[in-house]
């Protein structure tokens, strides 16, 4: 006789990490603080962005994580002086494009935790090229 008390969760055991790293072949960000586009022009670029983190999530099959952490990174090959929060017009349309992926619920604190963008120099000379990730982890 099998005990009552037992159930599929004591067989599963805890849920595993979860951490994939999304890469985007954007030089810059498409949408900053300090743009002023139009407003037709901005709710396209919002769209754009939002799809873009919506098929790279479903690209790589992310599952429901209940609860994650979202972390835009923004590589860079030149030392112009650049402000980390301007990003933050880009990664708000890539978390919305993870919830509409399914990957949490909503973007709101208790689903997603979003630290801010940072900004990573690497050598131009050693071949590297301007692009943006956004790490997708698992969190409790």
């Amino acid at each position: 006789m099998m005990d009552k008390s037992l159930s599929a969760d004591t067989f599963q055991g805890p849920p595993t990490p979860f951490d994939v790293t999304l890469h985007f072949d954007w030089k810059r960000p498409p949408l900053s603080m300090n743009d002023n586009p139009d407003r037709y022009t901005k709710r396209k670029l919002i769209k754009e962005i939002r799809l873009a983190g919506n098929m790279a999530a479903v690209g790589k099959r992310i599952p429901d994580l209940g609860k994650c952490r979202a972390t835009l990174t923004w590589f860079v090959v030149d030392r112009i002086r650049r402000d980390g929060i301007n990003t933050c017009a880009t990664f708000k349309p890539l978390c919305d494009g993870l919830v509409d992926a399914g990957v949490v619920l909503d973007d709101a604190p208790q689903y997603m935790d979003t630290p801010m963008p940072t900004i990573v120099w690497l050598d131009k000379k050693a071949g590297h090229v301007a692009h943006m990730t956004l790490r997708v982890e698992r969190i409790e």
